[in-house]
C-alpha cells in the first residue's frame, strides 16, 4: 500500500491500498479513536464510498480533500455502503448524497434503528436514556445532567439525531450491485443490529494468501474491541423489558450472543487482508478472531465471579476491569460501560448462568 499527500493544502492522509481501494483518514472531533477510515471503491459505475464519516465540517473538508487526493470529486461519488448507523460511520451520508445524488445503502435492522432515531424528538431520547439507567441502578448524582437535558431542552451534546433514510436495503449472502466488483455483504449483528462487513471476493492485489479482503466496518478492529451494549431503543417499553429481561428487538435482546456467533462467522471467512474502519488494516482475521473470543469469555467468566452476590448493572460496570479506574473514566463513558455491563449480563442470563433477583427495584442480578 502506499500512502499519497492531500491537495488542498490539508496533508490529509489517504491510503492506496491496490486494485481500486483507498483509505481516507476523516477525523472524530473529541474522540480518541481519532478518525474513521472511509473507504473509496473503484467500480464500472463510478466511485462507491464504505462509510462517510462524522457530520462535522472539519470532517466534511478532510472527506473531500482526502477524495480530492484520490482523484476524485464528492460530486462523482456514485453510492455509499454503511456498515451500520453510528453517526461517526454515518454521520455525513446526507451531505454526500445532496452534493452527488448518490445512493445510500444500509441493512434492513440499522435502517429501523434510523426510523426510530427520526421520529423521537431530542426528549424523548434523554427521556428513555435517564429511564435505562435508573432501571440499571445509576445514582441520582450520575441521572442529573441527563434529567436537566430532558426537562430544559438541552440537546447539543447528544449526536446523530436526524441520520440519513437510506435509499436501499443490504441482503446479508447477497452481492451488492457494484458494476465490475464482486462485493457481498455479510450480516455481522452485535455492535449494532444491522452491522455488516463487505467481503471483496477478489484476488488480493499484492498476492497474499487468502479470500479477498473484507470491509470490516467495527466488527473487527485490529487493537481495540468494539462497544457491545444493548441495542438503544427508545419505544414505550423498552425499559421495562430491559429490567425484566425479556427479549428486546431485533434479534432477542442478546447482543454479545450475536457478535460472538458474528465473530466466527467472519473468522471462517479468512479473508488476506481485513480493512476496517479504525485504525489500520491487517491481516490474519482468525487469530484476531479468537482474541476476541478469548477476551469475552474471560469477561463472562470475571463477571460471574462478581455475581455471588447480588448486583445491579451500575454496581457490575463500577466493578469491571475497563482500560483505566472507573473514578477516571468520563461521564459519557460510563453510560457506554454499563450498557456494555448489561450485555455481558444478558449473555449470561440467556445461557442460564444469572437471573434477575426476583423484586429487586432497581433490578439486580446474582448467578445461579
Amino acid at each position: 500500500m502506499t500512502q499519497v499527500s492531500g491537495t488542498h493544502g490539508s496533508g490529509t492522509p489517504v491510503i492506496e491500498h491496490g486494485g481500486g481501494v483507498w483509505s481516507i483518514k476523516v477525523p472524530i472531533p473529541d474522540n480518541p479513536l481519532g478518525f474513521t477510515l472511509v473507504h473509496l471503491l473503484d467500480t464500472d459505475a463510478g466511485p462507491v464510498l464504505i462509510d462517510t464519516g462524522w457530520d462535522d465540517p472539519a470532517s466534511w473538508d478532510a472527506l473531500t480533500a482526502g477524495l480530492a487526493a484520490c482523484g476524485v470529486a464528492v460530486t462523482d461519488v456514485h453510492g455509499v455502503v454503511i456498515t451500520h448507523h453510528h453517526p461517526d460511520h454515518h454521520g455525513l451520508s446526507e451531505q454526500v448524497r445532496a452534493a452527488s445524488g448518490a445512493w445510500i445503502a444500509l441493512h434492513d435492522a440499522d435502517t429501523d434503528v434510523v426510523r426510530r432515531t427520526r421520529a423521537n424528538p431530542p426528549d424523548r431520547w434523554y427521556a428513555y436514556l435517564v429511564d435505562k439507567l435508573a432501571a440499571a441502578g445509576a445514582p441520582d448524582a450520575h441521572l442529573a445532567p441527563l434529567v436537566r437535558a430532558r426537562d430544559h431542552g438541552h440537546h447539543r451534546t447528544l449526536p446523530g439525531l436526524a441520520p440519513a433514510l437510506p435509499d436501499r436495503g443490504i441482503t446479508p449472502g447477497e452481492l451488492l450491485a457494484l458494476p465490475g466488483r464482486r462485493l457481498r455483504a455479510i450480516w455481522t449483528p452485535g455492535h449494532t443490529p444491522g452491522h455488516v462487513c463487505l467481503h471483496l471476493e477478489e484476488a488480493h492485489p499484492a498476492g497474499l494468501a487468502g479470500n479477498g479482503r473484507l470491509f470490516s466496518g467495527d466488527h473487527l478492529l485490529p487493537g481495540i474491541t468494539p462497544h457491545i451494549g444493548l441495542y438503544e431503543d427508545p419505544d414505550e417499553g423498552a425499559v421495562a423489558d430491559l429490567a425484566a429481561g425479556t427479549p428486546l428487538r431485533p434479534s432477542g435482546g442478546d447482543p454479545l450472543g450475536d457478535y460472538l456467533d458474528s465473530l466466527e462467522r467472519v473468522g471462517r471467512l479468512d479473508p488476506a487482508e481485513i480493512l476496517p474502519a479504525h485504525q489500520g488494516a491487517f491481516t490474519d482475521a482468525p487469530a484476531r478472531v479468537r482474541a476476541l473470543l478469548a477476551h469475552h469469555e474471560e469477561r463472562l467468566t470475571s463477571l460471574l465471579a462478581l455475581l455471588a452476590e447480588p448486583l445491579t448493572p451500575w454496581r457490575i460496570a463500577t466493578r469491571m476491569e475497563w482500560n483505566r479506574p472507573w473514578d477516571e473514566i468520563p461521564y459519557g463513558s460510563r453510560n457506554i460501560a454499563v450498557s456494555e455491563a448489561e450485555a455481558h449480563v444478558r449473555r449470561l442470563v440467556k445461557l442460564g448462568r444469572v437471573e434477575a433477583v426476583a423484586g429487586s427495584d432497581p433490578v439486580a442480578f446474582v448467578a445461579v
